[in-house]
This record gives structure tokens, sequence and C-alpha cells, in this order.
């Protein structure tokens, strides 16, 4: 699903047939501004599917942004201004604002992770756990706040978890079998010490110490040979993610990121006393 996909889908979702409260106002054109204001402090994700819902019904429409993605925004700044038809700007309103208070709500999620880390050399990923046909924006929004992307999809890259291992009969019979088929890098997930034995073994490009707590990764990280890149995941929280990144694993990836950040706190201003 394309963006201009997405974007049709969720107008139709919203105005079936049509906005019925504002149309029965029989209001002519009003040509204005409108302000994009933040009522949070928060890290600019999803400016280009806000522009797009608001071009969707208003074409001459013009939209000037005061920040670029990945910048931090502070309380009641104004993100952008925005001039044309407002009638039209008002029916695309809450559409435009779901998009972006959705994706900055993920890269203002993600850059508190990567601050809580920064004084280590461990990195944050995303995850797969992604809202079905957002995956792209999403992912682009943890980009945004510092963030790095695991595999976008299936496709892209290996990656043996535990219903693989348990289909082969272990990470030995499971890596030996791809590796008759593709010479790609392999990840593997390890969730006990005899695992990430087994996963050492295997010479795979990379080990994910999955759902293990900071004492059994203190055993398992010293077992791991340096040319293993490692990767802890599973129960991530900001309270705790510092202490894992102290071990000294490469990576630590977090679903939070993308399936539990709470929606960026924005609001759309109409200038309609300057209206015409």
């Amino acid at each position: 699903m394309t963006l201009q996909d997405l974007i049709k889908a969720a107008l139709k979702e919203d105005m079936p047939k049509g906005d019925i409260t504002t149309e029965c106002l029989a209001l002519l054109p009003r040509q204005g501004r409108a302000r994009l204001m933040a009522k949070e402090d928060l890290v600019l994700s999803g400016t280009g599917p806000f522009e797009q819902v608001m071009s969707a019904l208003e074409p001459q429409v013009r939209i000037q942004w005061h920040f670029e993605e990945g910048q931090m925004i502070l309380n009641k700044q104004t993100l952008c201004t925005i001039h044309g038809d407002l009638i039209q700007i008002l029916k695309a309103e809450r559409i435009a604002l779901n998009f972006l208070g959705h994706l900055s709500g993920i890269a203002n999620l993600t850059r508190k992770f990567v601050q809580k880390i920064a004084h280590t050399q461990t990195k944050i990923l995303d995850t797969r756990k992604t809202l079905p046909g957002y995956r792209d924006l999403e992912k682009r929004a943890v980009v945004h706040g510092g963030g790095l992307n695991h595999r976008f999809n299936l496709s892209e890259a290996i990656l043996i978890k535990d219903n693989h291992i348990a289909i082969m009969g272990g990470i030995l019979n499971a890596v030996a079998r791809i590796r008759q088929h593709t010479d790609k890098p392999i990840e593997v997930e390890a969730r006990t010490l005899t695992e990430v034995k087994e996963a050492i073994q295997s010479n795979v490009q990379r080990i994910l110490l999955d759902n293990m707590d900071n004492n059994l990764l203190t055993q398992a990280l010293p077992l791991i040979p340096p040319s293993v890149q490692t990767e802890a995941s599973g129960n991530m929280t900001l309270d705790r993610v510092a202490s894992v990144a102290e071990l000294g694993v490469n990576f630590i990836s977090v679903g939070a990121l993308t399936h539990s950040a709470p929606s960026a706190d924005v609001s759309l201003k109409f200038d309609w006393d300057e209206s015409l």
C-alpha cells in the first residue's frame, strides 16, 4: 500500500459521504491562515503525510514548515503555517493531525530511549511490530528519533526465531539448512546459555538475546566472540534500557517504539478573523 492509497483510505473512512456538519453550514471558500501548534515538547515526524492529506482536499494549499523532521520542538511553538481555503483545511484537519501526532509520538519515544543510552556504544533498533500499512512511515519516524531500523520485512534479512528452531530441532540444524539455500548473513534468537553456545558454534553473524534478564545477559555476553554482533530484546523499558546497554550489547531492539508510543499532542489553530 502506497502513502497515497493510505491517505485515500483514511479520508474515505472519515468522510464516506462528506463532512455533513461543515457542508450543512453552506460556507463559501474562506482564504486564510492556520497554524500547527505543539502542545508538548516533541520530535517532529510525519510532515509528508500531513502535507498530502491537506493537498488532497485543498490542492492550492501552501505549507511553510518552521522545523525539519527529527528536530526537537518545544511546547507552544509553531510547527508550520498553512495558507489556503480554511473550509477544506478544516475537513482535512483530523486525518492530517492523526498522521503527524502518531509519527511524532514514535520519534519522541525513540529519542527518549536513545538519550537514555547516549553514554554507551549501543544502538536502539525498532522491530516489525508496526501497524499494517504504516511500516515505512513508522520506521522512518524511528530514524527521526535517532534510532536505527531493523529489517523492514521478512524478505529483507534472515532471523531464525524460536519457532524456526523448534521446527528444525535446534539452532545447529536450522542454521545448517538455511546455509544450504543462501549465503546471506544470519541472525539467530537465543533464550538460554545453551542456545547461545549453539549459535556461537554455528558461526552466525548476530545473536539476539531474547527476553534475558540482566543476570543472564551478564553470563551470556562473555561467551560471545567480538566478531559476532549482539542484540538484546524483550521487556525493554526506559527504566531498564541503560542498564542493559551498559553490559556492552551492540543493539537493543524495542517493540514499544512503534506499538506503544503515545501520540504527540498537536493542534491546528485557525485565524478565522483574518480570513476572506
